[in-house]
C-alpha cells in the first residue's frame, strides 16, 4: 500500500482532522509533517470534541502509530499538556513517536513572535504568536534547537548560548525588552528529557521499514495550500511547506511512494489573519457562514473571515499538490440558503482571469466573477449516500467537481464522525 497524503486545499481549518479521522481505521500510521501548534483540527467521536495541535488526528484512533517528524516545530510544553489532556479522556497516547530531528520552540521563539509582530503594527502578517516563524527561520539559519539536542546538556547550551547572541541585542536594542538568560532556556528544556526521551526515535527510517512491510502510512499536513510558504498568499503565509511536497521533506519518506494525494475543501471558503481573499464576504451571508459553521479557529479562537467557494483556488490546489482526490467538507452549512454563489474566475484590470494570478498585486485586487446555483432547504446530516442528498444540492457538488479539477470523493454532511457521505474508494485509488 502506498502512503496516502492529506492536504488543505484553501487557506486551512477545512476539515483535515475529520477526513484523516475517516480513514485511520485502515491506516497503520499517522505522520503530521509540517507546522506546529499554530493549526488545529478538531474531531467529534460521538458526544466527545477534540481539538488537536500538535498530535496527528489518527491518535484517536486504536493502534494507530501516530508520528510527529522531522517537518514539524515543537512546542514541547504545549506537546505535553495535550498528551496530559488525551489520557485524562482515556486516549492511550503511549504509541506517539517523534522525530530526534525535529525542531524545539523556544520560548525566546515564542517572546520574539510575539514581540515582532506588535513592532510591525499594521503591518502586521497576523500570526499565532506560538513562536513557528522565528524557530523555522533558525532552522534556516543553523542555530536551531533540535529534539535530539536536549539529550545533551553541553550541546544544548552551546546552540541556546549562540543563538541568544543575536536574539538578545535585537530584543534589547530594538524592542527595548529584557535580554534572555541562556541558563533559564536550558533548564526548561532539559526538564522535558526524561518523559521525551521514550517517544524519541529516527522516524524517517520507522517509516521507511512500515512502508516496507506493507504498512499503510497517512501523512497530514498542517494548515493548508494557500498558505504554503512557496505556493501560497506570500508573505500572508506560514512558514513551511503545507503542500504534498512537504510531506517527503518533512517526514524523509521518498516522494516516489505517494500514490493518493486528497485534498481538503469547504464547501465555501475561510481564512484566519491577514492577505487576499477575493471571495470574502462582509455581509449577512458572512455573518450567517460564520455563526451556522462556527468559524472561529481551533487555535485562536479568532473568528474567520468567510466567503463564497472559489473554483480558481480549489484547481490551483489539484494542480500544486497533484491531488487525486477531493473531500468536500460542511456542506450541511449551506443548508437555508436560497442560491450559492461560486467563483469560476476573477476579474483583474478589465480581464477575465481563470486561474490564480502569479502576481500578489493582481490577487489583492482580484473581483471574483460568479455564477449561481440553486440552494436546498432539507436536513441532510443524516444522509449517507450522493442519492439521499437534494437534488439541487447533488447539482452544486457535481458542478463543484467540474469546476474544481479532481473527483470530489467524499462529502461531509455534519460534525459527526459518521456524518459524510463516501463516492469512491480513495484508497483504492
Amino acid at each position: 500500500m502506498p502512503a496516502v497524503v492529506i492536504v488543505g486545499a484553501q487557506w486551512g481549518d477545512e476539515g483535515k482532522g475529520k477526513a484523516t479521522d475517516l480513514l485511520a481505521e485502515h491506516i497503520d500510521y499517522v505522520v503530521k509533517f509540517n507546522g506546529g501548534n499554530n493549526a488545529g483540527h478538531t474531531v467529534v467521536i460521538g458526544n466527545e470534541k477534540y481539538a488537536l495541535h500538535l498530535l496527528p488526528s489518527g491518535i484517536l484512533t486504536e493502534g494507530v502509530v501516530p508520528v510527529i517528524s522531522n517537518g514539524v516545530v515543537i512546542d514541547l510544553e504545549v506537546l505535553f499538556h495535550e498528551i496530559d489532556a488525551l489520557n485524562a479522556r482515556g486516549i492511550d497516547t503511549s504509541k506517539l513517536r517523534v522525530s530526534a530531528n525535529a525542531h524545539v520552540i523556544t520560548s525566546y521563539n515564542v517572546t520574539l513572535d510575539k514581540t515582532a509582530e506588535r513592532f510591525l503594527g499594521k503591518r502586521a502578517i497576523g500570526t499565532t504568536g506560538r513562536g513557528i516563524g522565528p524557530t523555522y527561520a533558525d532552522k534556516i539559519n543553523r542555530v536551531g534547537v533540535r529534539i535530539q539536542d536536549i539529550f545533551d546538556e553541553s550541546i544544548l547550551r552551546q546552540k541556546v548560548e549562540a543563538a541568544l547572541v543575536n536574539k538578545n541585542n535585537l530584543l534589547t536594542k530594538v524592542y527595548n525588552r529584557a535580554a534572555i538568560k541562556t541558563d533559564a532556556v536550558v533548564a526548561e528544556l532539559l526538564s522535558f528529557a526524561d518523559r521525551l526521551r521514550p517517544m524519541v526515535a529516527d522516524t524517517a527510517l520507522e517509516l521507511h521499514q512500515a512502508l516496507e512491510a506493507g504498512k499503510t502510512v497517512l501523512f497530514e499536513g498542517g494548515q493548508a495550500t494557500m498558505l504554503d510558504v512557496d505556493h501560497g498568499t506570500y508573505p500572508f503565509v506560514t512558514s513551511s511547506n503545507a503542500t504534498a511536497g512537504g510531506a517527503s521533506t518533512g517526514s524523509g519518506v521518498g516522494p516516489g511512494e505517494f500514490k493518493t494525494i486528497i485534498g481538503i475543501v469547504k464547501a465555501y471558503t475561510t481564512r484566519v489573519g491577514s492577505g487576499p481573499f477575493p471571495t470574502e464576504l462582509f455581509d449577512e451571508n458572512g455573518e450567517f457562514l460564520r455563526s451556522t459553521g462556527h468559524e472561529y479557529g481551533t487555535t485562536t479562537g479568532r473568528p474567520r473571515r468567510c466567503g463564497w467557494y472559489d473554483a480558481p483556488i480549489a484547481r490551483y490546489s489539484a494542480r500544486i499538490n497533484g491531488l487525486t482526490d477531493f473531500v468536500l467538507t460542511k456542506l450541511d452549512v449551506l443548508t437555508g440558503l436560497k442560491e450559492i454563489p461560486v467563483c469560476v474566475a476573477y476579474e483583474v484590470d478589465g480581464k477575465r482571469v481563470n486561474e490564480v494570478p502569479v502576481s500578489q498585486s493582481d490577487f489583492h485586487h482580484a473581483t471574483p466573477i460568479y455564477e449561481n446555483f440553486p440552494g436546498w432547504s432539507e436536513d441532510i446530516s443524516t444522509c449517507r449516500t450522493f442519492e439521499e442528498l437534494p437534488a439541487t444540492a447533488q447539482s452544486y457538488i457535481l458542478k463543484l467537481e467540474e469546476l474544481s479539477g479532481c473527483r470530489i470523493s467524499a462529502i461531509g454532511v455534519g460534525p459527526a464522525r459518521d456524518a459524510i457521505i463516501v463516492r469512491h474508494d480513495m484508497l483504492a485509488s
